[in-house]
């Protein structure tokens, strides 16, 4: 797509021929790091002295005192060989008595790509003063962190705006103290970089393109990479008993798949590990329709599916020590004549019977079949759920965080520590038998709302009962999954949230 971004890293040494010189398409660009009062290091400083002089008078005018998050943009000095010269600020300060927090690699890498506008070539010194630059996969991650923010969907535009649109290749060369070790980090960094920006395509294509059908085989093409795909039509569905998916995409002509993914990366057979999508392709609401108004925001339904294949690619793609399973329910929710009603009773593929008392409360009926046919086929390890799944969870929580419900402390807190590592942050939410009272039905075993009240945590409440004892966790992430704020890393509508989340928690707990 638009806006590639081509990456290489290279010695200190090299410097010279990675960056200066005009570039064939764009301007050629160099970017370094200071730390606090223009501190730069040894081998920054070295480069920099020609115009050592003049950089310090552009600093003055524009106060850049190189904190953490600032930038200083210019036309590079005369005596440097580069157009134009981006220094980044990284110097962080104590809080309350307590040491600095370390560089966020991920996020400086997508905030120099922020600034590499109209730039063919881009060389950045990858030298800090304020830590050590040469951290084991420091420069992958940085370039990680680039590769994210450069990302566009232009796909479907056929009039570009020069400044939005600009079909603009980047080559970009990392001077690293260990450009070895780099190179050979980059293609973890790489195939984790593939997964979100595959989920985030998945998201951002139109619901005229991506229906069920279409969207298992896009999953489909995992093969490539070893990962066996099994995909389930309506018949195969019906014939399991999936009456609580089945019945949310009876009212589209669009017919619902199931889609099972299976990774085999550890050296023995074992539990896999497992993660669960909600894909619902377009969300109307059924006949409890929706307001028209930003309706058109729920072809973004399936970010939950979304995330689940990206991370599959991300696993395949690094060769990941572990054994995965990713399965996706895919269903449209429409409001023809047969579409369900509220009132109706469908059965579940566990047995259980469900009142639907709001058709748009579909999502959770899609992930109880898909929950339950996981945990009963496979007995994982884990089961971790990701659905754009309540409105009440924005209200909760804003686009910040993803609320975290789940009945096991383990997985919960290891949820968190990789969410405080990728900066995909997660919030833990209570769950509790008085909530679970609340969807409990006169006609039927529950029924698939409970009010407006903690509607969140209903939702999860109504997941749990299709778990029995298998540690899980739900991400309820209709906050973070689709719209959420622009930020160093993601400029797109689709965020691809997750997939990163979920490889650091697989690669720090649960590979080897």
């Amino acid at each position: 797509m638009p806006g590639s971004l081509t990456v290489d890293f290279a010695p200190f040494a090299d410097i010279a021929a990675a960056g200066p010189g005009g570039a064939e398409d764009g301007a050629s660009l160099l970017v370094v790091f200071a730390g606090e009062d223009l501190a730069f290091g040894a081998r920054t400083a070295q480069t920099l002295a020609p115009a050592r002089n003049a950089l310090e008078r552009a600093a003055k005018a524009s106060k850049f005192k190189g904190k953490s998050g600032s930038s200083l943009d210019l036309l590079a000095p005369q005596g440097l060989g580069w157009d134009r010269l981006v220094v980044l600020g990284c110097a962080r300060k104590a809080e309350d008595g307590k040491a600095p927090e370390p560089p966020d690699y991920v996020a400086m890498g997508g905030m120099a790509a922020g600034k590499f506008n109209g730039a063919g070539r881009a060389s950045v010194l990858f030298d800090l003063p304020t830590a050590p630059a040469d951290a084991p996969g420091a420069a992958a991650d940085f370039a990680l962190g680039a590769t994210l923010r450069a990302y566009k969907f232009n796909l479907y535009r056929t009039k570009k705006n020069e400044d939005a649109d600009k079909d603009t290749s980047v080559d970009l060369t990392i001077a690293a103290a260990d450009a070895a070790a780099a190179r050979a980090a980059w293609p973890a960094r790489q195939a984790i970089a593939d997964g979100v920006v595959l989920s985030r395509n998945l998201v951002n294509e139109p619901p005229n393109v991506l229906y069920p059908e279409e969207f298992a085989n896009r999953a489909r093409e995992l093969e490539a990479l070893g990962v066996s795909v099994e995909i389930f039509d309506k018949k195969a569905m019906t014939d399991l008993g999936m009456g609580a998916l089945l019945g949310v995409g009876q009212g589209s002509v669009r017919e619902s798949r199931m889609v099972v993914m299976r990774w085999n990366g550890a050296k023995a057979p074992g539990e896999p590990v497992a993660f669960i999508g909600k894909g619902v392709c377009f969300d109307t609401g059924g006949i409890s329709i929706k307001p028209a108004g930003g309706m058109e925001d729920m072809k973004g339904d399936m970010a939950g599916a979304a995330c689940v294949v990206g991370l599959m690619h991300a696993l395949a793609a690094r060769k990941a020590k572990v054994n995965a399973i990713g399965a996706i329910g895919l269903v449209e929710n429409m409001p023809d004549g047969a579409a369900q009603r509220p009132g109706d009773i469908v059965k579940s593929m566990s047995g259980q019977t469900i009142e639907i008392v709001n058709t748009d409360a579909e999502g959770r009926l899609v992930l109880a079949d898909v929950l339950w046919y996981v945990q009963d086929k496979y007995k994982p390890k884990f089961m971790v759920d990701l659905a754009t799944l309540t409105g009440a969870i924005l209200v909760a929580l804003g686009q910040e965080y993803a609320g975290l419900f789940s009945n096991n402390d383990e997985l919960a807190a290891r949820l968190a520590e990789a969410g405080k590592e990728t900066g995909e942050k997660v919030w833990r939410m209570p769950l509790g038998p008085a909530y679970d009272k609340m969807i409990d039905s006169k006609f039927a075993d529950m029924k698939n709302t409970g009010g407006r009240h903690g509607g969140s945590i209903t939702a999860a409440q109504f997941l749990q009962r299709y778990v029995e004892k298998t540690p899980w966790a739900h991400l309820d992430i209709a906050g973070t999954g689709m719209g959420s704020p622009a930020g160093d890393i993601n400029q797109s509508w689709g965020s691809g949230w997750g997939v990163r989340l979920l490889d650091r928690l697989v690669k720090d707990f649960y590979e080897g």
